[in-house]
């Protein structure tokens, strides 16, 4: 039995410095075991200019991002690439405001090229809002749109294509609910395009509207894509020693969600849903996503590439139905960018929650967060919820708990005989093994009674470690005192050392392992994980810390109980 325990001890020791290893890899951009796929480097270049080709001429686009089915006549309706290039001279830049954003649009296509979420600040920049999108020459972000057609030689607008921006306000007015802003072209083939943002107060979700007209000759029939582009590095500031994700995801109700690396978009090996009649593809980071949402049910592809040096683009296609000389026809989708509130993405479309990810304890963590937010409706601070809720599942597991530490202070008053025994049969270790297996039966003392009942509940405090690494309401909420951020690391330390300490004392609160390697062994794994800890995010320290204090409370009671108090 001894041995099953310093098998398992060495177990959780190796992943553990595997996960370390792990991280830094992801962090460098080297390839990871867990994760998905590494973490693109942090120097590789961002996006120039000169990345993304332009219309070659009369607006048709070089660049196809990707695939498209062929039509009739072996002809492709292919997506224009991004473009990754700031405003041109003779582009309108337009910068409009609500209470919860500050969203910039270039004239070259209608495209948003900016968002600022006013209600939170930058980590890396203090004093200034969050840039969820921007196109700049560290990195480009943006939301795009436009017509394809697979009838060859037509050419219809696309998000390179120069528009005129229609007068109006660029601000929420005092009562207003929205503000719109739109932009308008007429292609060569006569087609019309009205493109119109609106932007709802207290909201991030963005009702986008084209309405098309044919003043042509012609039948067409064209297909709106909706873009999102971006460049492969992850959020400035993400920490090496833990791994979110950063890339394109893609839902369908029959294939769920679908994250998607963007070396595997690199590689043409990117592996999702083609195509359906629901569902919806987001840009999806720490904390923050966007996603387009069309109405169901509505036929869609979802297609994916790479289409410049670091830039790749995630695309929804719907047909918008044969538009006859003369006719019109009007389409309305929602772009959404912003925090990832749970409950509010819900809300918006079937599984568009899941872009706040979990990871394999989804299952858990769902009703975990769901419990953390009825305590901080009690509460109001989320530092105290967050120790409310370890409290609760700290009683929750009490008898398990109870039942662990009881086997714990038995191994710990027979300790001294294990080691007597492993001193008197060093050479004769079959029998050595004969006279624990006896000392056992007769003190009723199970080894392993310590270390089951604490993996049974090793799920759920996995899971409760993912609710607070992946909520947004994490992010500048205040606890007491020193800290001001649950989602930053605490500027001195405090929680860090505490947790180390109080790990440190669990461990002389257990059995003393009759193996010296196992002992030392004992006390190194605390210091390890303290090191990590120094550079955890504060709320994620104060939930292990909590937990901490409460098994030392119940441990030490239950030892006191049973004599082996100091032993």
């Amino acid at each position: 039995m001894t041995g099953i325990r310093r098998t398992l001890l060495w177990v959780v020791f190796t992943m553990s410095l595997v996960l370390l290893w792990d991280a830094w890899n992801a962090h460098t951009g080297q390839p990871t075991i867990f994760g998905g796929g590494a973490r693109p480097a942090a120097q590789a270049p961002a996006p120039q200019p000169g990345d993304t080709a332009e219309p070659a001429a009369a607006g048709v686009p070089q660049a196809i991002a990707g695939a498209a089915p062929a039509a009739a006549d072996g002809a492709a309706a292919a997506v224009p690439a991004a473009a990754g290039a700031p405003a041109a001279p003779g582009f309108e830049s337009v910068t409009v405001t609500t209470d919860v954003v500050r969203a910039t649009f270039d004239s070259r296509g209608g495209t948003l090229v900016g968002l600022e979420l006013l209600g939170f600040e930058d980590a890396q920049e203090p004093g200034r809002p969050v840039r969820l999108m921007a196109q700049d020459g560290a990195r480009v972000y943006l939301a795009q749109t436009g017509l394809i057609t697979t009838r060859a030689g037509a050419s219809l607008p696309n998000h390179l294509t120069p528009m005129s921006v229609r007068p109006g306000p660029r601000e929420l007015a005092a009562g207003a609910d929205e503000v719109s802003i739109s932009f308008e072209t007429t292609g060569a083939d006569g087609i019309t395009v009205v493109k119109t943002y609106t932007l709802p107060r207290g909201r991030y979700d963005i009702t986008v509207t084209h309405e098309l007209g044919n003043a042509g000759s012609e039948t067409v029939e064209p297909q709106l894509y909706l873009q999102l582009a971006r460049d492969g590095n992850p959020p400035p500031g993400e920490s090496a020693f833990y791994f979110t994700f950063t890339g394109p995801a893609v839902y369908t109700e029959a294939r769920k969600f679908q994250k998607i690396d963007f070396k595997d978009i690199a590689k043409g090996d990117a592996r999702h849903e083609r195509s359906a009649d629901d569902g919806w593809i987001a840009m999806v980071q720490h904390y923050f996503t966007s996603a387009w949402l069309l109405p169901t049910p509505q036929p869609r592809e979802f297609r994916t590439a790479k289409v410049g040096n670091d830039l790749f683009t995630v695309a929804m296609v719907t047909p918008l139905g044969v538009l006859e000389p003369g006719g019109s026809v009007t389409h309305r989708a929602t772009l959404f960018a912003g925090p990832q509130y749970e409950y509010v993405l819900a809300a918006l479309a079937p599984g568009l929650d899941l872009v706040k990810d979990y990871g394999w304890f989804t299952i858990l963590s769902k009703p975990l967060f769901w419990l953390l937010w009825q305590l901080h409706e009690m509460i109001g601070n989320w530092g105290w919820s967050i120790v409310a809720l370890v409290v609760l599942l700290k009683i929750a597991f009490y008898w398990l708990n109870a039942s662990a530490y009881r086997s714990m202070a038995k191994m710990k008053a027979v300790g001294p005989r294990l080691t007597e025994l492993r001193e008197r049969y060093k050479d004769k270790p079959q029998q050595m093994q004969q006279e624990m297996m006896r000392i056992y039966r007769e003190e009723k003392v199970n080894p392993l009674g310590g270390c089951l009942p604490i993996l049974v509940q090793m799920p759920f405090f996995i899971a409760l470690y993912w609710v607070l690494l992946s909520s947004v309401e994490m992010r500048n909420a205040p606890w007491i005192g020193w800290i001001s951020d649950l989602s930053a690391r605490d500027p001195w330390f405090i929680l860090p050392v505490l947790m180390t300490a109080s790990s440190l004392f669990q461990v002389w609160l257990n059995p003393r392992p009759p193996d010296p390697m196992q002992a030392r062994l004992m006390w190194f794994m605390p210091l390890a994980f303290g090191i990590m800890f120094f550079f955890f995010p504060a709320g994620l320290v104060l939930y292990w810390l909590t937990n901490n204090i409460l098994s030392i409370a119940q441990q030490w009671w239950i030892n006191k109980r049973l004599g082996v108090l100091g032993k």
